[in-house]
């Protein structure tokens, strides 16, 4: 009979000294999948997780943070910079500090980004009763707030007793190293669990490697997809984030060139192919120029590589107007791949590609096509270069003029990071990203309070590159307290802090959808009339900056911004440049449609008049099935 070794360790022990003999490989190439844990220590996870990560500090680095929403946040910053092939653990209290981390979850679930979340939990054995921070439903004692993370997890466990860890760690594991099924891991621990001793296999903390597969498609699946290409006159690619993802840029150049094939790029595979090549026309979709989405009305094959077609993309599915259009997909997730009524090939990208380009051999698209692509392409750098050329004239800095200036201080490594509000448009259009993982825009959940926290992240996953974050007033104001922790840890990151007084974003929104940008602007109220003033609030956010430590400039012309960008990157410690641009500083168009619903009826003129121009363009939506 074997006697199998077993070291005792309490659960949180295990869970630390498991994390930290995980790696990873893909293409040969091995490396530790965790680069350490954040956490706010609280009820639940102050003397269980917290003890471990103090216990093995020196094998597995951990990060404090001030906001539980901000450190997931973070860890999202630094999946994506690792390319996917890394993340972070996060470690909670219970109740409160656990739930703040929902929306962080939703954030790593819709980008698809793998993210390890150990929100604390009641008592397992119930012994002391209801406890503080604990929701009590009075249909099942067994439910907590963390039942609320399963809505938003690729894949969720409550640890009850020390037998059940290493199911719950390795299915986790799967999930976060998994290409197709990748998002937030969520643990769920209860507090008494976390500090219980148990016998655990020595084997369970080996050093253990997870190869992240290149699945092959299906070759008859290829077959018709290579058919389908080559009954196409006026085929256009959409590349998605899942083209870097699975490093098939070059192979993506590769098809393009060979085929004539133009692309059209999503926010998450804005870097997919350099900027600058002819026959890529930019941004797509509701985000898009009118230049892409041109040939996107027209295109009678679409071929998505990577792409989960959200709204933005489709236009609300009113952006490709062919009668006869249809779809191939090229996808690692069959979920995404069927999208569209489209015909799917399942498998990596970058493997698919090169197959599917062998078997189209020598074909090309048709030369009018290619010509008018690469005509399209250029007059669409043209107008990028229009657009962010600095105005003399202009009083105050119009917003893409400060991103072109930006993005002039930028090497091919750095990285731009934002998520929402205007500058997520702006910067789909106009930004020119120097590499695959040089465009760092969070726009699959779009959620306000990102940027700062995942600069932060970004920056812990690679001190070398500079990481440039773009922030409004609006989603500073949610959650700023970041900057703290990157003082703390000693990062560079260069924060430009836009200011337009306001929601500016919605604001616009609002006005096209007959609201009047109403609730939009950060405006005193008048206690006369008990209604919103014209007075705008006073808010010194160069001072708010300051007051965490970094250091701070103030730039309202270009010329000013042109020297604070130097100085801050000439520097070495955390900065934020402080600028006012104009809030309705807005620029050309898509030619594409974004639904938003606007009421059927209303005693507003604005919304009555606005109804009108939304039923036009509804008349225009289909359902490609």
């Amino acid at each position: 009979m074997t006697t199998q070794h077993t070291v005792r360790l309490t659960v949180g022990q295990a869970i630390v000294r498991f994390l930290a003999q995980q790696r990873v490989e893909r293409d040969g190439i091995t490396a530790p999948f965790f680069g350490g844990a954040f956490g706010i220590f609280g009820h639940g996870n102050v003397a269980g997780i917290g003890q471990a990560l103090l216990q093995y500090r020196e094998e597995f680095p951990y990060h404090q943070g001030r906001n539980e929403q901000g450190l997931v946040h973070a860890a999202i910053g630094y999946a994506k910079a690792k390319n996917r092939l890394g993340a972070l653990a996060v470690t909670t209290s219970i109740g409160p500090g656990a739930a703040n981390m929902i929306t962080g979850a939703g954030t790593a679930t819709s980008n698809r980004l793998p993210v390890l979340l150990l929100p604390s939990d009641y008592f397992a054995t119930r012994r002391t009763g209801y406890v503080l921070q604990q929701i009590e439903d009075p249909t099942s004692p067994a439910n907590s707030t963390n039942d609320a993370f399963r809505a938003v997890s690729r894949f969720w466990d409550r640890v009850s007793r020390p037998e059940q860890l290493s199911e719950a760690l390795l299915g986790a594991m799967r999930v976060l190293t998994s290409p197709a099924d990748t998002g937030a891991a969520t643990v769920a621990v209860p507090q008494d669990v976390q500090a219980e001793a148990y016998d655990f296999p020595v084997e369970f903390f080996r050093e253990r490697v997870w190869y992240v597969p290149r699945a092959r498609a299906d070759l008859a699946a290829l077959h018709r997809a290579a058919d389908a290409v080559r009954q196409a006159r006026r085929p256009l690619i959409i590349a998605g984030g899942g083209v870097i993802y699975s490093e098939a840029t070059e192979a993506l150049e590769s098809f393009v060139e060979a085929t004539g094939i133009p692309v059209g790029v999503t926010q998450a595979g804005k870097a997919s192919l350099r900027w600058d090549h002819p026959l890529n026309v930019g941004a797509l979709g509701a985000s898009g120029s009118k230049y892409a989405n041109q040939l996107a009305a027209q295109a009678d094959l679409i071929i998505g590589i990577g792409t989960r077609y959200t709204d933005f993309t489709s236009a609300s599915n009113t952006l490709f107007q062919d009668p006869d259009v249809r779809f191939l997909n090229l996808n690692v997730q069959e979920f995404d791949a069927y999208k569209e009524g489209a015909l799917a090939v399942i498998g990596d990208a970058r493997e698919s590609l090169r197959e599917l380009g062998e078997l189209l051999g020598e074909w090309r698209v048709p030369e009018d096509h290619r010509r008018q692509a690469i005509e399209l392409a250029d007059e669409w750098r043209h107008e990028v270069d229009r657009i962010v050329a600095p105005d003399p004239a202009a009083e105050t800095l119009p917003q893409a003029v400060a991103i072109g200036i930006v993005n002039t201080f930028t090497k091919a490594d750095d990285v731009v990071i934002n998520a929402a509000g205007s500058m997520p448009g702006d910067l789909h259009r106009v930004w020119r990203p120097g590499g695959p993982l040089g465009y760092g825009i969070e726009y699959g959940y779009s959620c306000m309070g990102y940027e700062i926290a995942a600069g932060v992240g970004a920056k812990l996953a690679d001190r070398d590159r500079e990481v440039f974050t773009f922030i409004g007033d609006g989603t500073y104001l949610m959650l700023s307290a970041e900057l703290l922790t990157s003082v703390q840890e000693g990062l560079k990151q260069i924060v430009i802090l836009v200011d337009n007084k306001g929601y500016g974003s919605i604001e616009a929104l609002s006005k096209t959808v007959g609201s009047q940008g109403f609730g939009c602007r950060f405006l005193y109220r008048d206690q006369a009339t008990g209604q919103f003033s014209d007075r705008t609030l006073d808010i010194d956010f160069a001072q708010n900056a300051a007051s965490y430590g970094a250091t701070v400039y103030t730039a309202t012309t270009a010329d000013e911004l042109r020297d604070a960008l130097a100085a801050a990157v000439a520097g070495e410690e955390t900065a934020v440049i402080y600028t006012v641009v104009d809030a309705q500083g807005r620029f050309g168009g898509s030619g594409a449609w974004w639904e938003v619903p606007v009421p059927q009826v209303a005693e507003i003129d604005s919304s009555n008049e606005a109804r009108g121009v939304y039923d036009d363009h509804r008349a225009t939506q289909r359902l490609y099935v």
